[in-house]
């Protein structure tokens, strides 16, 4: 006779609640003690982004992007959190290497370590045969609702300009057309 186990898994879901996270990050680089949460984001945006590893290709270019337009993500009242399943002291030695060294030098925003790959399981992004996560995209709202999600490849870099272009338009709150712009009418 064989049993079955059945385990429940929530489904993400644009509209519904952003799954609960609790993290390690560098938000001390000292002490590397210091944990996130989504709690910690109430009343803010979250863009919460996920990459496969440090020390990698596609990924230096992808973190420095977003660290390096972080006080546009601040105008718009919108904290970032990037995430992989590497550890904090990984994360700690790949700021601590110069963007020249194939590291990624100061950033502008906390790195959470993924360690027990929890998150990158909640949120869909975890591949499973290498454990790393996937190039996953959330936009989460100050009321912790997820409003937009997408995941690429491995291979393919995300976006920075075109986040920012959706974060704009989900704060517009109104119906935007393709390629809508601030300041453009909505629908």
């Amino acid at each position: 006779m064989t049993t079955m186990t059945t385990q429940q898994t929530v489904q993400l879901q644009v509209g519904k609640p952003a799954p609960d996270f609790n993290m390690l990050t560098t938000k001390n680089l000292e002490t590397l003690e210091e944990r996130v949460s989504l709690a910690d984001y109430k009343g803010k945006w979250l863009i919460l982004f996920f990459w496969p590893f440090d020390f990698t290709f596609v990924c230096p270019t992808e973190v420095t992007s977003f660290s390096d337009n972080m006080e546009e993500f601040e105008e718009l009242d919108c904290e970032v959190l990037g995430v992989s399943t590497d550890s904090v002291h990984t994360h700690r030695a790949w700021i601590k290497t110069p963007r020249d060294e194939n590291g990624i030098g100061e950033v502008n925003f906390p790195l959470a370590s993924d360690f027990k790959k929890e998150t990158a399981q909640a949120y869909g992004v975890l591949d499973e045969e290498t454990g790393a996560a996937h190039r996953g995209l959330f936009i989460i709202d100050p009321d912790g609702i997820l409003r937009y999600q997408v995941v690429t490849d491995m291979n393919v870099g995300r976006s920075v300009t075109e986040t920012t272009r959706i974060l704009q338009a989900l704060q517009a709150g109104g119906l935007c057309p393709a390629n809508w712009k601030p300041g453009q009418k909505t629908l």
